[in-house]
């Protein structure tokens, strides 16, 4: 497997959800839990896992999985924030990753298939980044390459690692993953999901 990195964005304090999203119910499992095992199935490595508000009860919903938990105590003030935090820790450990996948817990079905079809364009691309195309749209999971690290370390609080791309579309390999177009972020969005595919909250 390519030398990749995940990162999984999980720190958020579910606004618009009015509960942790990180912990509703889908297929049996927690939406937490189901973006590491996929990360984890995916043969990625190492998994980091980002966690800001209510970090020791999301702690736990990793219980036995072997994971990296970092603690950002900045979530509030963006995303950016996670995103530093994660690849920070990547950059840290004596062997860097040539490569990270950012990728967020709540588009539960992105599977570990959908991850290793990312993961197998990247490698067989010479672009910096593989993104994953929905709904006329690019969003996570990202793979970017470690020559982009320090530009990832660098990004603003509140700004996510899109904009690296959108000022370079040249460096992007776009890949179709309308699996990524699920994604919860409203007590909507959730019932949708639910009745889309059958199951009860």
């Amino acid at each position: 497997m390519f030398d990749v990195a995940v990162v999984i964005l999980a720190a958020g304090g579910s606004a618009r959800m009015g509960r942790p999203k990180q912990l509703l119910s889908f297929e049996g499992r927690s939406l937490l839990r189901r973006a590491a095992e996929a990360a984890i199935e995916s043969g990625c490595g190492p998994v980091v896992v980002v966690l800001g508000a209510r970090a020791e009860e999301m702690r736990a919903e990793l219980s036995g999985l072997g994971v990296d938990v970092v603690r950002n105590e900045g979530w509030e003030r963006g995303i950016g924030t996670s995103i530093r935090a994660g690849v920070g820790h990547l950059s840290s450990l004596p062997h860097a990753p040539s490569a990270v996948m950012i990728m967020l817990c709540d588009q539960p079905l992105v599977t570990a298939g959908v991850l290793r079809r990312l993961v197998n364009a990247h490698a067989h691309s010479e672009r910096l980044v593989t993104v994953a195309a929905f709904e006329e749209t690019l969003g996570p999971p990202v793979i970017v390459g470690s020559e982009l690290f320090q530009a990832l370390l660098a990004l603003r609080d509140d700004r996510g690692a899109k904009e690296l791309w959108l000022e370079r579309p040249e460096i992007v390999h776009r890949v179709a993953c309308p699996e990524a177009g699920w994604d919860v972020d409203t007590p909507a969005d959730f019932e949708r999901l639910s009745r889309g595919h059958g199951i009860a909250d």
